[in-house]
């Protein structure tokens, strides 16, 4: 599982860093801690029933996370289709969660790069919904924090991001699209 952000206390609860908010969450589930691995980027590791999940967070900025997932896919010898990755998506509602199989990167830049890096576009991913930038620049969308008002769905999309990893973990890609695609209950 790799959730993708920015490093940084300047980044920490910006819409670009929901990736890292739902990988702290699950993190938190499984009681597991995060540690540096190599130069790049940090990792908790937690047993599940059916094996292992590493839970990874590339430290090289966004538009360059491949380089960390490439190295963790090949230190662990893991296909691409068995990552799966979590970031933010403007062109969905906040709080609103999509998985996919693989696909585009959708002009997501860290996804472009795993893409790149590994070589494939068949990576799952997780979609998590964090606004329209309403005509704002959206870099300056994306690297702004949450209102008060949006913390509440928020704090529900990541946890509902965080059992969609389990569920897809548990029970595979296909049974997390078919729970966790649907619109969340209001």
């Amino acid at each position: 599982m790799v959730g993708l952000g920015n490093p940084g206390k300047e980044y920490a609860q910006t819409r670009h860093n929901v990736g890292f908010l739902v990988l702290e969450r699950l993190a938190s589930r499984l009681d597991a801690g995060f540690v540096k691995k190599g130069q790049d980027g940090i990792v908790a590791e937690a047993h599940r029933d059916n094996g292992k999940l590493t839970l990874a967070c590339p430290m090289t900025y966004m538009n360059h996370s491949g380089s960390f997932v490439r190295y963790l896919a090949c230190y662990s010898n893991v296909e691409p289709q068995d990552v799966l990755v979590c970031f933010d998506d403007f062109a969905l509602r906040l709080g609103r969660l999509r998985i996919r199989r693989g696909g585009s990167a959708g002009g997501h830049n860290g996804m472009q790069s795993i893409i790149d890096h590994l070589k494939s576009s068949d990576i799952p991913r997780l979609r998590v919904g964090i606004g329209d930038p309403s005509g704002r620049p959206t870099k300056d969308f994306v690297l702004s924090g949450f209102a008060p008002a949006e913390r509440p769905v928020l704090k529900e999309a990541v946890d509902r991001a965080a059992e969609a990893v389990l569920e897809a973990v548990d029970r595979g890609v296909e049974a997390a699209m078919n729970r966790f695609n649907a619109e969340p209950a209001a």
